[in-house]
């Protein structure tokens, strides 16, 4: 099969930390009929992101966590953007140093990815939240 093909799908996060999304994408991949070619994933949000990283252990998902709340911390009496809590310019800041658009190339009708990669959102926010996400296939 040859063209484009897009799908949209929502993810519902837990609040702030990680939501494993290949399995999701995978899916969209194999449903799309192209069996070799490029997928881009696009997260559409301002205070989430999208991270391609270590899958086997979870500590490495922790540690990013750690980091980021030290570099970006809740509360911070110099963001002057608070609307919706302490946590709002924090998680727009996490996003504008991170991703919300991955680009994967596609082998046999699957996500490339090496063995050791996941794919997830990265929410930023507290508070659980619908995460809308756009696959485009060719």
């Amino acid at each position: 099969m040859s063209g484009t093909f897009r799908k949209e799908f929502v993810v519902k996060t837990r609040g702030r930390g990680f939501t494993e999304l290949g399995a999701q994408v995978n899916a969209v991949v194999r449903e799309s009929g192209i069996r070799d070619g490029m997928c881009n994933v696009f997260l559409v949000h301002t205070s989430a992101s999208l991270v391609l990283g270590e899958n086997a252990d979870p500590s490495v998902r922790r540690d990013l966590e750690a980091y980021f709340s030290r570099i970006v911390p809740d509360g911070d009496p110099a963001y002057e953007h608070d609307a919706e809590g302490d946590d709002d310019m924090p998680a727009h800041i996490r996003t504008v140093l991170t991703q919300n658009s991955i680009g994967i190339p596609i082998a046999s009708s699957a996500l490339a990815m090496g063995t050791w990669q996941g794919l997830y959102v990265w929410e930023h926010r507290k508070a659980p939240h619908e995460r809308r996400v756009i696959v485009t296939v060719w």
